[in-house]
């Protein structure tokens, strides 16, 4: 039986696919200006205390942009964090490089246009970056059940699906926020996202060709026990649900438009090129995937119990000013 490839070892089979990647990223991507979707001339004098009358958002489309904004906040951490899995050297260290310039531009958009706009409270939003910043950023810190990558092929797989769900994320959000200029930012953040998603995805697609029980295993290890990067961000959890309910993210969009488009595009149930390990995996996986599309079920009929109960509040309400 021939040794596992070390991570190392992983790491120079997989740089010709990584500066493929790059190139490919580079010519498929398009630079642009944060300052270009901010609306300057909404912007109003910043003495005044914050109120929510200020913002044309709904309560649901600020929660949203703070947590995606918080979220984006966390980059020092996530350069460390991917930089000690990779590696700073050749077509890697051109990677995690660029990677971080294209994420910086978000917070910066973002921060700027909700600053100008008063969308949100500035002092707070200062706040909770000041907070997340400084809590830093590791998967296994998120509590229990969660774990944090041990390899590089675990961070590797971690980046797709996360990438990905980011995308999903400020594109609703964007939509949520009932406002062009929002709509058309979020939209070019979630197309970075969307880029930065298929860089790792094809990386990983390489490294299952390489090394197929173990990144197998890093698969089945990661999904199971995901969570997104923003779980030191102030009334996290409870957000989180708010979230969902909303329409932003939740299990089902997480399923259908994260999880399994990915897993169709690595072929991970078509695969024949699995040992025993491998194979245990796979079916590992299988089962947590039945779980939760049964756990979705279960909440799409939760969610629509609730809007239909709130629905019937608003309606009592209204008819009471009415009268």
């Amino acid at each position: 039986m021939s040794r596992p490839m070390t991570d190392l070892e992983l790491l120079r089979e997989l740089e010709p696919v990584a500066e493929a990647g790059m190139n490919q990223h580079l010519a498929t991507t398009r630079d642009w200006n944060p300052h270009d979707y901010v609306p300057w001339s909404q912007g109003t004098a910043v003495d005044r205390p914050w109120t929510p009358e200020q913002s044309a958002f709904s309560e649901i489309a600020r929660i949203a942009m703070i947590t995606n904004l918080l979220t984006e906040d966390n980059l020092p951490s996530y350069h460390r964090a991917i930089a000690e899995h990779f590696s700073l050297d050749d077509a890697w260290g051109a990677w995690v490089n660029r990677w971080t310039v294209e994420e910086n531009r978000h917070g910066i958009a973002l921060r700027d246009y909700l600053v100008v706009t008063r969308a949100v409270d500035p002092d707070a939003l200062e706040r909770g970056r000041l907070q997340q910043v400084t809590a830093g950023f590791s998967p296994g810190q998120q509590g229990q059940g969660s774990v944090a990558p041990e390899s590089m092929l675990d961070a590797l797989v971690y980046v797709t699906f996360q990438e990905l769900a980011t995308r999903v994320s400020h594109r609703n959000t964007g939509r949520a926020c009932n406002e062009s200029v929002a709509d058309v930012l979020l939209k070019r953040v979630a197309a970075d996202e969307n880029l930065h998603m298929i860089f790792y995805r094809g990386l990983a697609a390489a490294a299952l060709d390489l090394a197929p029980d173990r990144a197998m295993h890093s698969i089945c290890r990661i999904l199971v026990n995901f969570q997104m990067p923003g779980f030191s961000i102030p009334d996290f959890r409870r957000n989180a649900v708010k979230i969902a309910v909303g329409g932003i993210y939740d299990l089902r969009q997480h399923l259908d438009e994260v999880v399994l488009p990915v897993l169709r595009y690595w072929r991970i149930f078509e695969r024949d090129d699995f040992t025993g390990a491998g194979e245990r995996s796979r079916d590992e996986l299988a089962e947590f995937i039945a779980r939760m599309e049964d756990e979705a079920a279960k909440f799409e009929l939760s969610k629509a119990r609730y809007l239909e109960r709130d629905a019937m509040r608003a309606e009592r309400a209204a008819v009471k000013l009415g009268r």
